[in-house]
C-alpha cells in the first residue's frame, strides 16, 4: 500500500482517527507523517502513553463528585514521596505502593477509561472450554447461594443440577 498523501512511498503509519463517531483511516509514509505533523512511535516527537494517560487524569474538576476533597498535592505516596499532582504530569507511578496510595482516584479513571475497574482478559480458544465450564459453575453457584438465601428451593434445585451437569462435562475435558 502506497501513501496516500504522495503516492510514492510505501505507506509505514496507519492512523485511525475516530472525530464524533466518524472514523477516518489514514495510510501514510513517514515522511508525509512528519510534514502533517503526527507523531511517529519510537521517535523523540512522538506521542506516548504517559501524555494521554496525564491529559485524563485532569478530568477531576473541584466541583465534580469525583473530586475528592484533598489536593493533589497533599495525597502522597507514603513510600516513595510522589504527589497524585506530579503522578498527573508524569503520566507513571514511582513505586507499586502508588496504587494503594491514589486508589480513591484511579477507580474513577478506570472506569472511565476501560468501562470497568476489573479486569477479566481473553479466554484462549484452546483452553477457553475448561476456563468458560470453571467460570460458569462460579457464577451459578453464586446465583445458587443466592436462591437458597430467599428460600426460592425449586430455582436453587434447577440450577444445583445445571452445576453438576457442567461438572461432569469438565471432568471429561
Amino acid at each position: 500500500m502506497f501513501c496516500q498523501e504522495c503516492g510514492k512511498r510505501p505507506a509505514t503509519l496507519h492512523f485511525t482517527k475516530i472525530v464524533n463517531g466518524d472514523k477516518t483511516e489514514f495510510h501514510i509514509c513517514e515522511s508525509c507523517a512528519r510534514e502533517k505533523g503526527e507523531g511517529i512511535p519510537g521517535t523523540p516527537n512522538s506521542f506516548s502513553i504517559h501524555s494521554l494517560l496525564s491529559g485524563l487524569l485532569d478530568f477531576n474538576s473541584p466541583g465534580s463528585a469525583a473530586h475528592s476533597q484533598l489536593s493533589p498535592q497533599s495525597v502522597r505516596c507514603e513510600q516513595c514521596g510522589l504527589t497524585y499532582a506530579q503522578f498527573s504530569k508524569i503520566g507513571r507511578f514511582g513505586c507499586s505502593n502508588c496504587y494503594n496510595a491514589f486508589a480513591d482516584r484511579l477507580d474513577p479513571l478506570l472506569k472511565r477509561v476501560h468501562s470497568s475497574t476489573s479486569h477479566n482478559g481473553k479466554i484462549p480458544k484452546r483452553s477457553g472450554a475448561q476456563i468458560g465450564c470453571k467460570r460458569e459453575i462460579e457464577q451459578l453457584r453464586r446465583e445458587l447461594q443466592t436462591y437458597i438465601e430467599q428460600e426460592e428451593f425449586e430455582q436453587a434445585a434447577t440450577l444445583r443440577d445445571r452445576i453438576r451437569e457442567l461438572e461432569r462435562k469438565l471432568a471429561e475435558l
